[in-house]
């Protein structure tokens, strides 16, 4: 079963293809995603990789994490479960003073 891994503090310069051959120095990667930004097309500064096996996830932690890519020192963990659209929770809140037309 493939392992998510998250890398954050990407450069701006650094590409999917970038991601999948530095990881591919751990083990086989089933993919690579830089996230960007869906108005401006740049980059965001993190993304995602998947190792095909456990142990060379648990192998591109402990050999890249806080190694320079492009200049930048990237820092590597296992990607945590979506909660839904932006983390989820958070409530609709607001609405207005109905009950509180007579208080003046």
């Amino acid at each position: 079963m493939p392992t998510k891994l998250y890398v954050g503090n990407l450069a701006y310069a650094v590409t999917q293809e970038d991601l999948a051959e530095l990881f591919g120095q751990a083990g086989k990667v089933e993919s690579a995603v830089v996230v960007t930004d869906k108005f401006s097309g740049q980059s965001r500064g993190f993304g995602f990789v998947e190792m095909v096996e456990a142990a060379d996830a648990a192998t591109a932690i402990q050999t890249l994490n806080d190694t320079d890519l492009k200049g930048r020192r990237i820092k590597i963990d296992e990607a945590r479960a979506s909660t839904g659209p932006r983390g989820g929770g958070g409530g609709g809140g607001g609405g207005g003073r109905g009950g509180d037309r007579n208080r003046w």
